[in-house]
C-alpha cells in the first residue's frame, strides 16, 4: 500500500508525536508498504528507506496546510494519514487532541487576572484565530478522526463537532521490549548512585512542558510528603529550562529533596531507578510516557484530564486526581505509594496493564482502518 503521512516535522528526536510517527512507519515498512512523509523539514540522520516530501514552512499554519494539500494532491497515495498538522487526508490523528479542551485547561495554569485576559485575547490576535480555523477544517470533510481515548472522543465530538459516525477510537500503544522492568537489573542502582540515592522512593515525572504536565503542583506535593519527614525523592526529566522550577523548589523548601536531570536520548535508566511515576497532567490526549512507565512496571498517579488515566484502575495500577492543580490529593496518592509492598504489587499490575497495549497492537488497529478507508473507497 502506497501510504503518505503527513506532520510539520519529521525528527523522531523532537517530541512524542514524531517519536511514534517514526515508530509507526518502521511498522508500515515491515509490513511491505511504501511510505512517504511530507512535513516541512527532516532529519539529517534518517536511516528509514521513506520517501521525502519537504512542503516548505509558509507564513501560516492555515498556508502550510493548504500547499500540503496541493502537494498531496499531486501524489495519489491509497491513504493520506495526517498527524494534525493540516486537513486533507483519509485519516486524521490530531496527537494534540481537542485544540479548545487544551486551551481551556491551559488557562487554568495562569493567574486569575490573566485568565479573562487571554481568553479575550484569543478571539482577537491573528495565531489563535488561526488555530480556530484549522480545527474547522479538520472537523469537516469526510475523513475518519482518531481519538486516543475516550475524554479526546467526547471532546472532539461536543467541542469541534466531529461527527460519531466518523470517529475512531484508538488508544496509544508502547514499545514492551524497550519499556520493561528486566532493564532494572542492568540499570537501577547505577542510576541511583548518580543520583545520590540509597533507600528512598523515587518519584519519577518525564515531560518536555513542564508547567503543563502539572510540575508545579507535584513538587507543592513534595512539600507536603517532606513536611511529613518522608524518606523520597523527585527526578525531574525532560527540559533544560528549569530555573522556575528550580525557583519554586527552593521556596517550598525542597530543593535538596529534587533533582533537575534535563533531557535524555533515552529515559530506560531513569524508569528503571524509579519506583513511581507521577504526572498531574492538565491535559493530555493518551500520555505515552505514563504508558512506558507502566511497562516498566511503575505504578502511575496521573489525574483525570490525562486519557491515559482511563485505561487504569485506583488503587490496582495507581491513583487518578481529579484536579492537577490541587496538592493535597496528589499527596495523598504518593504518601500510600510509600510502601514498598504496596508499590511491588501495583507494579506487577501495571506491566499486565501495558502488555494490553503494545505498539503492535496500536499500529496494527490503525493499520486495519487503511484497509477500511481503501475498501470503502473500491
Amino acid at each position: 500500500m502506497r501510504v503518505g503521512l503527513v506532520l510539520d516535522h519529521y525528527d523522531p528526536r523532537r517530541g512524542g508525536v514524531e517519536q511514534w510517527t517514526s515508530q509507526f512507519c518502521d511498522y508500515l515498512l515491515g509490513r511491505g508498504d511504501e511510505v512517504h512523509i511530507i512535513a516541512s523539514g527532516f532529519a539529517d540522520n534518517l536511516l528509514q528507506p521513506i520517501v521525502k516530501h519537504r512542503v516548505p514552512p509558509h507564513r501560516s499554519r492555515l498556508a502550510w496546510a493548504a500547499a500540503a494539500e496541493t502537494r498531496l494532491r499531486e501524489l495519489d497515495f491509497d491513504v493520506v494519514h495526517d498527524m494534525g498538522a493540516g486537513w486533507y487526508c483519509d485519516i486524521l490523528q490530531p496527537h494534540g487532541g481537542c485544540r479548545a479542551a487544551w486551551f481551556e485547561q491551559s488557562l487554568k495554569m495562569l493567574p486569575a487576572w490573566q485568565r479573562s485576559a487571554k481568553g479575550i485575547a484569543a478571539r482577537y490576535l491573528p495565531r489563535y484565530r488561526e488555530f480556530e480555523k484549522l480545527s474547522q477544517r479538520q472537523a469537516g470533510g469526510e475523513h475518519l478522526v482518531l481519538a486516543l481515548s475516550q475524554m479526546t472522543r467526547r471532546d472532539l465530538a461536543e467541542r469541534d463537532g466531529v461527527p460519531q459516525d466518523r470517529l475512531r477510537l484508538v488508544y496509544n500503544g508502547v514499545d514492551l521490549q524497550r519499556f520493561s522492568p528486566t532493564h532494572r537489573d542492568q540499570h537501577r542502582e547505577p542510576m541511583r548512585r548518580q543520583l545520590g540515592l540509597s533507600d528512598e522512593t523515587l518519584f519519577l515525572i518525564v515531560a518536555h512542558n513542564l508547567k503543563l504536565k502539572g510540575l508545579p503542583t507535584l513538587l507543592k506535593s513534595m512539600s507536603a510528603l517532606m513536611a511529613t519527614k518522608a524518606n523520597a525523592h523527585l527526578l525531574v526529566v525532560g527540559n533544560r529550562r528549569t530555573s522556575t522550577f528550580q525557583r519554586q523548589a527552593r521556596r517550598l523548601g525542597v530543593e535538596s529533596h529534587v533533582t533537575f536531570l534535563g533531557p535524555v536520548d533515552d529515559p530506560t535508566a531513569c524508569y528503571a531507578a524509579a519506583d513511581v511515576y507521577v504526572q498531574p497532567t492538565c491535559y493530555d490526549c493518551c500520555s505515552l510516557v505514563v504508558l512506558e512507565a507502566l511497562a516498566s512496571g511503575l505504578p502511575v498517579i496521573t489525574t483525570s484530564y490525562n486519557g491515559a488515566g482511563e485505561l487504569l484502575t485506583k488503587g490496582r495500577h495507581g491513583y487518578v486526581v481529579d484536579d492537577p492543580f490541587d496538592p493535597a490529593p496528589l499527596a495523598d496518592s504518593m504518601t500510600k505509594l510509600l510502601d514498598g509492598a504496596i508499590r511491588l504489587e501495583m507494579g506487577i499490575n501495571a506491566r499486565a496493564l501495558a502488555e494490553q497495549h503494545s505498539f503492535e497492537r496500536n499500529a496494527g488497529e490503525i493499520r486495519d482502518l487503511y484497509d477500511e478507508v481503501v475498501g470503502n473507497r473500491e
